[in-house]
């Protein structure tokens, strides 16, 4: 069994398929955090959680969602040396709902996407293409009900952030776009949300692949799933969304993604992992067996802070770092941010020993 050891600051971390991911020291940033820089009483939150991490001029930037006491979610920016502490905070919000002071696309529709977004902006998800780092997130209608649409920004400095609207013109919440050119197409994953009431089942439940000439679309969706859970005994039965933008790796694209099992008491969050042919990424293997389930340690908070959403780890950021070690940046029940240590070469083993069907979820291996 592949087994890698990882040391953080003389702290020996064990990864392998028995425990592919090792929790560092969490949280790594919360409310409380961020309250002690954005004082205004306007702009005190609750949460912080579901960031877009990459690395930026020998730094990690950190891209994170917050909810403000109003309900309005807004993205933050955070940076560090290292990627695990000493987190700066900057002292305004990087985007919150646009409006006409932000900077535009040319041909890009002002007013429809400020309308869009006046429900507030969450979930990014940060891609680097050559010197172009790509921010997808959830933008929210302030007074349509489940109006979402994910939208893209631009920036080269992490100071300014250029609006490009919505991805597609149909609600969605997840979109990870892979950071080059394969076939000399663009790719990127989709989740579109269903038409029907409810949060789980229907296209809830499927993964699709996409394929654009440039990065700001149009987009050409596939009509059939590249994943699809078949509602069976699975962590992933009753939904999936992407999550981490994909990493590049000598087995494959490392694509690290969410998955909900209904209960009788919730809709409990499991983060899963999935590996793309490098040439052909609509080749897919995908594991079986979750990577990281939620517990208690991903949500340490004080007892009088308010905790969003229990059981829940949802990840929106994935760094590799030179010797196959990944740093798995995730929220925990919706409120405080944390990280995982994993390595890619345990990930890659899960998926091709341990695998399921994609279209139907079934294991292609025996149990017993």
């Amino acid at each position: 069994m592949v087994e890698r050891q990882v040391d953080i600051d003389g702290v020996l971390y064990r990864i392998d398929l028995n425990n592919p991911v090792e929790r560092y020291i969490n949280p790594i940033l919360t409310a409380n955090h961020i309250n002690k820089v954005w004082t205004s009483p306007a702009l005190q939150v609750k949460t912080v959680h579901n960031a877009g991490v990459t690395k930026f001029n020998q730094q990690t930037v950190m891209l994170f969602r917050s909810h403000l006491r109003n309900g309005i979610s807004v993205i933050g920016l955070a940076k560090s040396n290292d990627g695990l502490t000493h987190w700066m905070i900057d002292p305004q919000p990087a985007m919150g709902p646009a409006s006409e002071e932000d900077a535009f696309a040319e041909g890009t529709n002002r007013e429809a996407l400020i309308e869009n977004e006046s429900g507030g902006v969450e979930d990014p998800r940060i891609t680097k293409i050559d010197d172009t780092y790509l921010i997808t997130y959830s933008a929210y209608h302030a007074s349509i009900k489940n109006r979402v649409r994910v939208s893209l920004a631009s920036t080269k400095d992490f100071v300014e952030f250029k609006r490009h609207g919505p991805v597609l013109d149909t609600d969605m919440r997840n979109v990870a776009i892979f950071p080059e050119k394969v076939n000399d197409k663009y790719v990127g994953l989709f989740r579109p949300n269903d038409t029907t009431e409810g949060d789980v089942g229907g296209v809830f439940a499927e993964i699709k692949i996409g394929y654009s000439d440039t990065w700001y679309g149009p987009w050409q969706i596939d009509d059939k799933p590249l994943m699809r859970t078949g509602g069976g005994p699975s962590a992933f039965q009753d939904k999936i969304g992407p999550g981490a933008p994909p990493l590049k790796t000598k087995h494959g694209w490392i694509d690290i993604f969410h998955g909900v099992r209904s209960t009788m008491d919730g809709n409990p969050y499991t983060l899963g992992v999935a590996l793309h042919d490098l040439d052909d990424p609509s080749r897919v293997q995908v594991s079986n067996i979750p990577i990281l389930f939620p517990s208690k340690a991903d949500c340490r908070v004080n007892d009088t802070d308010y905790v969003h959403v229990p059981n829940v780890v949802f990840t929106c950021a994935a760094v590799r770092n030179d010797d196959g070690t990944i740093y798995l940046y995730y929220g925990g029940n919706d409120t405080v941010m944390n990280v995982g240590i994993t390595h890619e070469d345990v990930l890659a083993e899960l998926c091709t020993k341990y695998g399921q069907d994609p279209l139907q979820g079934t294991p292609l291996y025996d149990i017993i």
